[in-house]
């Protein structure tokens, strides 16, 4: 329960600071948003259930204290289909219509990144989940005032699969196919580059995809004619699990690796044994015990194990 403690404090702290337009009568209103349609909606769906189910059990045990009265937490969510632009429609919703405190959100780079001005303009804070491109809180080397996150970033686990790549695995020459129409994808590319390189590392190969591809053969040939000793994709899970079987089918045998937007379920179930003996950087050991108690509270109350998004959204 640390994280739920420590979210029941943040909130307390920013309701102090915007209560008067976010409370009304003994209520609190906390945005969240991020994909609840499209490719990234099964992280989105347990990113709200895991917040409703937090401001149930807050609620049931008499709300948060904020001075001398208590409030009870009402989550405001939107879909914004995983879209940077809805991203800055829904943020514009929620800090304008509905007054919230504070936003909950969203697990992508690409969305967290250009709500900034919106959430400066309305003095409303964001804490987005799993999105670690350094541009969600710095841009120019300024801080944004109202961005922050509960996750690493990309230098950080761009230099964890460089120097396992290389150190652990042995790799001397990566692959790498990214997506360079996403902000996550290319700045994950970046770092996993310098960092490899820098321990005298090669990357004998470097290709790119646009979002909405499906075949990924002509890239992943290149790749093979390289022949490097490990493929680097920092990319989603189900893009994963396509270029995966693809490049088994390929005879691609190499290993496999990625970031924090490979781990779900239905990377194992899309990708089977193509993904089989790959590695990836995670935020947390899902057989940490210290998680065991949200874990058990998620399966009982929605029938089904919950995905990495639950973990830092609690």
């Amino acid at each position: 329960m640390k994280r739920a403690i420590l979210a029941a404090v943040l909130i307390v702290s920013l309701a102090l600071v915007g209560c008067a337009s976010g409370a009304k009568g003994d209520t609190i209103k906390v945005g969240w948003f991020g994909a609840l349609t499209g490719d990234q909606a099964v992280w989105g769906e347990n990113e709200f259930n895991t917040v409703k189910m937090l401001f149930e059990e807050y609620n049931a045990a008499g709300g948060i204290q904020v001075g001398n009265k208590k409030y009870k937490l009402e989550a405001i969510g939107y879909d914004n289909k995983g879209d940077a632009q809805e991203a800055v429609n829904v943020v514009k919703r929620l800090t304008g219509q509905d007054k919230v405190v504070a936003i909950l959100g969203p697990n992508a780079s690409g969305n967290a990144i250009p709500i900034a001005p919106v959430l400066e303009k309305a003095k409303v804070p964001d804490i987005a989940t799993v999105a670690t491109n350094p541009k969600v809180t710095v841009l120019d080397g300024k801080v944004k005032p109202y961005n922050f996150r509960v996750c690493f970033i990309d230098p950080y686990q761009g230099a964890v699969a460089a120097g396992y790549a290389f150190d652990k695995l042995g790799a001397k020459k990566a692959a790498i196919l990214y997506d360079v129409s996403d902000d996550y994808s290319q700045g994950l590319r970046e770092f996993f580059t310098m960092n490899f390189t820098k321990k005298g590392g090669e990357i004998v190969a470097d290709e790119s995809f646009n979002a909405g591809d499906v075949d990924f053969r002509p890239q992943l040939s290149k790749i093979k004619a390289a022949n490097p000793d490990i493929i680097f994709m920092p990319y989603f899970f189900k893009e994963v699990a396509l270029s995966a079987n693809q490049a088994r089918e390929l005879g691609i045998n190499q290993v496999l690796m990625g970031g924090d937007g490979w781990p779900s379920e239905q990377l194992i179930s899309m990708g089977g044994k193509a993904v089989e003996g790959s590695y990836f950087v995670n935020h947390l050991d899902y057989a940490d015990p210290s998680v065991a108690d949200y874990k058990a509270r998620y399966l009982a109350k929605y029938g089904k194990e919950t995905e990495l998004n639950g973990y830092l959204v609690h």
